[in-house]
């Protein structure tokens, strides 16, 4: 007999799992719809021609792919098998599973622009696929909880999804910080250095520095080209410590002749300025994410206490939805890594010690005239608003007091012939092992 296993990179969620993350979804939801945001769902499936060539060399292998149904090769001839897997994948492979939500918003957006109140700000909590390897903290299906503000230049909106991410995290009690930065301010550095065409190696090269160290960059960046002396200047700002504004400051001079280093700095300035309580937010010249299509301010959020990664990426685009048809619809969005930031809170023991049942009460019997009773009761309790379950059997009282104990339902209500006659209800609390007697309206009010 085959031993049942999941698919490498899935996970299953039993009760127990569920309390915890409905319970960090429920949060992010919560403070989602608190700033105005409106939920969206999109469909898991869409069409290749939707996903490809959206993220990458890199991002098109990872894309899982599906068949089309029936007799997927009637077309495929020897000919086009003899020209390799990418040419006649073409005829068999139409529709994929999502890679992310912000693809397919950016589908759903140019397809219903008649519709939307513009700035349309939309959130997301669906799941993604992507084949990729494995390992801690990355699997191959996982849920994303997308915020996005698109149809408005104003910075107010890089603000608000700072307070948003400020406001999530403070009702987690996570101690997490986010880190600010501009592609127009790296652009301006790399103009400063005046290698203006080596952008893309400069960017690779500065995203490694936390993991490899200021030396393996340099070496990269001379073998690009770069001058020692004007590498020396860089690591002097790199490694400026101070405050948001004093590392403003310090740039400002070495940005001085780039246009569009000083445009980026200013908005940086300027979303600064919004910010309320800038205490977890901090301006890092090394952040380098999302370049390829990200357009001005970029963020990155990381847990302080525990070295896990990115849990949280954002950033302005202003290029979404241009390949839908809808161009000049620029945008800013911020993503939380459900997976991770659940994987940090119980790694850190700060997720809710809760009952994995939403029952508040199970009713047991002895008879069927119990059984009738404890069905009554029950619905007068659910037309309340509290909720409990019947034990389906008419077995020994144990059965039902263990299948409580297991389901993490804390009280047990027993209706015998006593109870009955009396019109009370005989309740025990399966945490203290206490026991009393209540009549209908006393059990309402203790469970309420």
């Amino acid at each position: 007999m085959q031993k049942p296993s999941n698919a490498r990179g899935t996970r299953d969620f039993g009760p127990k799992e569920m309390v915890k993350r409905n319970f960090v979804f429920s949060i992010i939801k919560k403070h989602f719809e608190r700033f105005g945001f409106q939920n969206i769902e999109t469909p898991s499936i869409e069409n290749l021609s939707t996903l490809m060539g959206k993220y990458g060399d890199e991002g098109d292998q990872l894309l899982f792919k599906i068949l089309n149904s029936g007799d997927f090769l009637k077309d495929v001839s020897p000919n086009d098998i003899e020209l390799g897997f990418k040419n006649f994948s073409q005829k068999i492979v139409e529709k994929g599973l999502r890679y992310d939500l912000t693809v397919p918003f950016a589908r759903f957006v140019s397809m219903n622009r008649s519709e939307l109140a513009f700035p349309f700000k939309r959130y997301q909590i669906q799941p993604v696929w992507r084949a990729d390897r494995p390992q801690k903290g990355r699997y191959r299906e996982f849920y994303q909880c997308d915020a996005d503000i698109v149809g408005s230049d104003s910075l107010i909106n890089e603000a608000e999804l700072i307070s948003l991410f400020q406001s999530i995290f403070s009702e987690l009690n996570l101690n997490a910080q986010l880190l600010i930065n501009s592609r127009k301010v790296l652009t301006g550095i790399v103009d400063a250095l005046g290698m203006i065409d080596k952008f893309t190696s400069f960017a690779i090269a500065l995203d490694k520095l936390d993991k490899v160290g200021w030396d393996v960059v340099q070496n990269e960046l001379l073998e690009q080209g770069f001058e020692l002396d004007k590498l020396n200047k860089l690591k002097g700002i790199i490694e400026f410590e101070g405050t948001n504004d004093q590392k403003v400051a310090n740039l400002k001079s070495f940005l001085a002749d780039s246009e569009i280093g000083l445009a980026g700095l200013k908005e940086i300035e300027d979303v600064l300025s919004f910010s309320v309580d800038q205490t977890n937010i901090i301006f890092d010249v090394k952040l380098a994410r999302g370049l390829s299509y990200y357009t001005g301010l970029i963020f990155e959020g990381k847990a302080v206490d525990l070295a896990f990664g990115s849990i949280v990426g954002g950033g302005r685009y202003d290029n979404l939805t241009t390949s839908f048809g809808l161009p000049n619809m620029s945008g800013v969005g911020i993503s939380f890594g459900i997976e991770r930031i659940i994987d940090v809170m119980d790694t850190l023991k700060l997720l809710p010690s809760v009952d994995s049942s939403a029952c508040q009460v199970l009713f047991t019997y002895f008879d069927l005239e119990g059984q009738l009773k404890c069905l009554s009761l029950a619905n007068s309790l659910r037309s309340n608003g509290i909720s409990c379950e019947v034990y389906p059997d008419m077995t020994k009282i144990k059965k039902s007091f263990e299948y409580a104990d297991k389901k993490g339902i804390r009280f047990v209500a027993v209706i015998g012939s006593e109870e009955i006659k009396s019109g009370l209800i005989s309740l025990k609390d399966m945490i203290s092992g206490t026991q009393e007697e209540l009549n209908l309206l006393e059990l309402s009010q203790k469970l309420s």
